[in-house]
């Protein structure tokens, strides 16, 4: 619970013999909030910032707590795991400003940082406002781009990017280290915590949710400081502060647990403050409809590490899905998209033909493959494969290699019957293809390179009309295979994108193409495009 874990480091009577407790410095602290520390967004904009109960708790402990033999601060280390949306960065913020401004440090070096420059900015630009915004701290503090510099101290705080070879040679005052679960390695966490060997009285602080990397710096910091919060290890120099909801004994008994509001209680401190229950009503009813996203709301929203990767369709609404009525001539003159997922010569090629309905899609497939690979599967996965080729849903070209020519005139044909507003293709394995489709048949070609950047939308469009009932697919019983077999890859942003296996017999192609043509009829289909002319147009 977040009460027992802010108040079991400090059962400890053996401290007292070293340490004591300076209630004018934490009063000092509070009080810097209170004076200078001001909200710069939103509906509070330009009021104090008033610490919530459990901030100014640990803010109190962590500032407040001295070593007797010198007058330094006790705790040289805090580890905040808290949920999204519970006002780490702005606390955050305010906390280097104190370090940069109050805390006594001639010469103070302090740090935002993070696994790339725009997420170490996210702390810095708040703290950059805050400054700002208050006329003493203006003053003291002229503010930059990246940094605040206080000439009259020779104090500076900036923001350094993830490469931790060029931050060697830093004297460190103060780390603020934000979303240390998106850190590839531990490279730039050792360099930072080396660097603060030369002050008297460092302060390294670590904000984060929770990730998937069970091997990274992040759960080890997480697994150090459950130890130290319960007493299997003994660091009075670390404040370890946990929020996450607690699974059941069995969670067998009720599966269902995480989907409740006594666990997001428990999760997040700034229930009711700055996340509302409103808004959990409606991430619970989400993550309850779809694997992924039950996925990402654990992680993001109870504070419980999860895989990267997880099943991605719920098979039973898919299954309602395929009971509309569902006619390929029924369309016959409309505008529709065209997904394409090329194989790599010996593999599926699926395309996906995308008609926008009042509410929600309906999608019509187009598998290939050559001949010659079929007799190379396993006999389990060989019936599968002939026994669509006699339905008629699978096409076999001659040979032992995709034959692009036949997909071409498949697409020539539809474009005799439909409006074809574009043709939505990974470039990989298809430049070719694609430059005839332009060139010769005068069709709008579209590339999708296959990153989150670009597919985290329409998987996660995909994924909601498969929820809601609103992508008739015919029950295609190979793109009924590719949804069974979809996982989704997911990065520490919640963004989503299909999991391609190599070499794995659970194909996803039909998924794939897809999600790719979602990628421009999200965009076409519901107005006018920008692209209105021919040509290849790359994204």
């Amino acid at each position: 619970m977040q009460t027992s874990t802010i108040r079991s480091i400090h059962k400890a009577t053996s401290w007292r013999a070293e340490y004591y407790y300076d209630r004018q410095a934490a009063k000092r602290i509070i009080s810097f909030f209170a004076t200078h520390i001001r909200h710069t967004k939103g509906e509070f904009a330009g009021k104090p910032f008033i610490l919530e109960p459990w901030q100014k708790k640990i803010t109190r402990r962590l500032f407040g707590w001295k070593r007797k033999d010198d007058g330094s601060r006790k705790f040289r280390s805090l580890f905040v795991f808290v949920p999204r949306k519970n006002g780490k960065s702005t606390w955050g913020a305010g906390l280097a400003l104190y370090l940069l401004h109050a805390d006594g440090e001639i010469g103070a070096e302090i740090v935002s940082a993070a696994a790339d420059t725009d997420q170490a900015n996210v702390v810095f630009g708040v703290a950059k406002d805050m400054n700002d915004a208050d006329v003493v701290l203006r003053d003291r503090a002229k503010s930059f781009r990246r940094s605040l510099i206080c000439h009259k101290t020779g104090s500076n705080y900036c923001v350094i990017s993830a490469d931790a070879h060029t931050k060697h040679g830093k004297n460190l005052h103060g780390i603020l280290f934000d979303e240390l679960h998106t850190q590839k390695d531990r490279e730039l966490y050792d360099v930072l915590k080396t660097s603060t060997g030369a002050r008297r009285q460092p302060l390294e602080i670590y904000m984060t949710t929770a990730g998937f990397d069970q091997l990274s710096i992040c759960y080890e910091l997480y697994s150090y400081a459950k130890k130290v919060n319960c007493g299997e290890l003994q660091d009075p120099t670390f404040y370890p502060v946990i929020f996450e909801a607690t699974k059941p004994e069995s969670e067998k008994e009720n599966p269902e647990w995480w989907a409740s509001i006594s666990a997001v209680k428990e999760s997040n401190p700034n229930y009711g403050v700055s996340i509302f229950p409103q808004y959990f009503e409606k991430q619970i009813r989400e993550a309850k409809s779809n694997p992924a996203a039950e996925n990402t709301f654990k992680r993001l929203h109870l504070n419980i590490w999860t895989e990267s990767r997880v099943r991605a369709i719920n098979m039973s609404k898919w299954k309602q899905n395929g009971e509309a009525p569902h006619d390929l001539e029924n369309f016959a003159g409309q505008t529709c998209i065209l997904g394409l997922d090329l194989s790599s010569t010996r593999d599926l090629t699926a395309l996906a033909i995308i008609f926008k309905k009042e509410k929600g899609w309906a999608v019509f497939m187009r598998y290939f493959c050559p001949a010659n690979a079929i007799k190379e599967l396993s006999p389990q996965y060989r019936n599968l494969y002939e026994g669509w080729i006699k339905s008629g849903h699978l096409t076999a070209t001659p040979g032992g290699s995709v034959d692009y020519g036949r997909v071409r005139n498949e697409i020539n044909a539809l474009y005799n019957v439909f409006s074809i507003r574009e043709i939505a293709a990974d470039p990989w394995n298809s430049v070719q293809l694609l430059r005839q489709l332009e060139e010769e048949d005068g069709l709008t070609v579209v590339q999708i390179r296959q990153g989150m950047f670009s597919l985290s939308g329409p998987t996660k469009e995909l994924i909601r009309a498969v929820d809601e009932i609103e992508l008739a697919h015919g029950n295609n019983p190979i793109l009924t295979w590719n949804a069974a077999n979809l996982e989704t890859e997911e990065d520490a942003e919640g963004n989503l994108k299909p999991e391609k296996k190599k070499k794995s017999n659970e194909k996803i192609d039909g998924m794939v193409a897809i999600v790719t043509g979602l990628a421009r009829a999200l965009l076409v289909l519901n107005s006018e495009s920008v692209y209105s002319g021919r040509g290849v147009v790359s994204l």
